[in-house]
């Protein structure tokens, strides 16, 4: 990891692929923005929570839903992937990809339809500013960011070209996606009772 901090040259993920086998990182414009090698309980079980919202809706539909470690190539052409030109991949808590055609088997390249994050202490600044930023960039539609601690959700939508917050929402409040045109969130369901 030295070496790589080091180099004046901007991290491929060429160059990721071969010294970062089982670890976790994300990297926007060659820069790592954050490297986390495990999450909470939780975390997972708030993420497990949502994975059965979101997997039972979708069976059967023409999106597709992926949760935990999938490599996302935001500005990506997906037609073309080239490992030793890619300097952009997060690694979204979760994401719903419309298109079939993005879905690789080195992970989803462009923006996805919808992203979600699940926040820790050492994430927040990196989920409300940077990834939102680079969501913004990309064109994702829809983000939200989940807080466990406090039970909150934030969610975010795409207008000219910027995710802005539309509302903040409480364990009380069923959520509706806007990706998905009939799909509310009850989030009774998915925050653990303390």
């Amino acid at each position: 990891m030295d070496a790589i901090n080091q180099s004046p040259e901007k991290l491929t993920y060429k160059e990721y692929a071969t010294w970062a086998e089982g670890k976790r990182c994300e990297v926007l414009d060659g820069v790592i923005i954050s490297m986390d090698p495990s999450v909470s309980p939780k975390h997972q079980e708030v993420l497990m929570q949502l994975s059965i919202e979101f997997g039972s809706y979708l069976r059967g539909k023409c999106c597709k839903v992926f949760a935990g470690d999938v490599d996302v190539y935001l500005f990506e052409d997906k037609k073309g992937w080239d490992s030793e030109k890619v300097k952009n991949w997060v690694i979204p808590d979760m994401v719903i990809v419309c298109d079939p055609d993005k879905i690789k088997k080195h992970g989803i390249v462009g923006a996805p339809d919808f992203a979600l994050e699940i926040l820790s202490p050492s994430s927040a600044k990196i989920d409300h500013m940077v990834k939102r930023w680079a969501y913004s960039k990309a064109g994702v539609k829809e983000y939200w960011i989940v807080d466990p601690a406090n039970q909150l959700v934030e969610v975010y939508l795409l207008k000219e070209g910027v995710l802005e917050l539309e509302n903040v929402y409480t364990k009380e409040d069923s959520v509706h996606v806007h990706v998905l045109e009939n799909l509310y969130i009850d989030l009774a369901n998915i925050f653990p009772e303390p």
